[in-house]
């Protein structure tokens, strides 16, 4: 597949670098303002790295915009005279809707989102893509994509706010979970390597659990409680202190925040 990441930040390395690891490039075109920000990427076969949005567009059949919100609408203006019918236009944006980039470069093009998360730099990433009708047609090629680089689900535009926080803010959430366990293994004896180790293969094999076995959460939990054992003993001690309670509120917080970014967009 002949890809462009336009706009080759964060998420961009995350997904450049999946891409090139899972070997589902033909080329791979990465765009930067500032190119000493991706020159790790420099001499990598068939990369080429870039600060002509307009050359890797016209070098490629994917595009994937990663840019910030506020630059994504010039550089559509800039790169829309370049567009052919082969062009699949792939936008992770947060908060920019499909109706608004059919606004710039029209209702007829392939236009898809998504909304990956940075574990995509090692394979893992949930993606969740929805796109216009014309991009109904594509679908299944950004699926292609997101599913080299972990898991995808096809969504309706409607959920994609919410897709955020469960997703790619998840992956902070998460990242917090699992350093609380750290600190925990700490203070019961363990040293801050061992610690880490402990809790992120730990999260893992739960995660693994789940998807393998396709079970619900607490069929697992059963799996490992007694009547009165240690586990049930630590469950019912984190829920008098509101675990799930806290997770639920943050993550519904971080999506009310969301939409008043939104509310405040337009």
């Amino acid at each position: 597949m002949k890809i462009a990441i336009i706009g080759t930040g964060n998420l961009g390395k995350s997904i450049a670098k999946g891409l090139i690891t899972n070997n589902a490039i033909t080329t791979l075109y990465l765009t930067k303002r500032n190119l000493d920000n991706i020159s790790e990427f420099d001499g990598y076969k068939n990369v080429t790295i870039t600060d002509d949005n307009i050359l890797a567009v016209q070098q490629s059949d994917i595009l994937i915009f990663a840019v910030q919100p506020a630059h994504f609408e010039s550089i559509l203006n800039d790169i829309k005279p370049f567009l052919t019918e082969k062009h699949v236009v792939i936008s992770t944006i947060t908060g920019y809707t499909i109706p608004k980039i059919e606004e710039q470069i029209g209702t007829d093009q392939f236009i898809i989102r998504a909304m990956p998360n940075t574990a995509i730099a090692v394979g893992k990433s949930m993606t969740c893509l929805c796109s216009n009708v014309q991009g109904e047609k594509r679908i299944k090629i950004a699926q292609a994509i997101f599913n080299r680089l972990g898991y995808s689900l096809v969504i309706p535009e409607s959920q994609m706010q919410a897709a955020t926080v469960v997703c790619a803010s998840g992956i902070a959430f998460w990242m917090r979970l699992i350093r609380a366990t750290t600190q925990a293994a700490i203070q019961l004896g363990f040293d801050s390597k061992e610690a880490q180790e402990l809790a992120m293969h730990t999260c893992e094999g739960a995660a693994n659990l789940l998807i393998t076995n396709g079970n619900h959460p607490e069929e697992e939990i059963d799996r490992v409680t007694t009547p009165k054992g240690c586990t049930i003993e630590g469950l019912n001690e984190m829920e008098h202190k509101g675990l799930s309670s806290s997770l639920i509120q943050g993550m519904v917080a971080s999506f009310n925040k969301i939409n008043n970014i939104k509310k405040e967009q337009i």
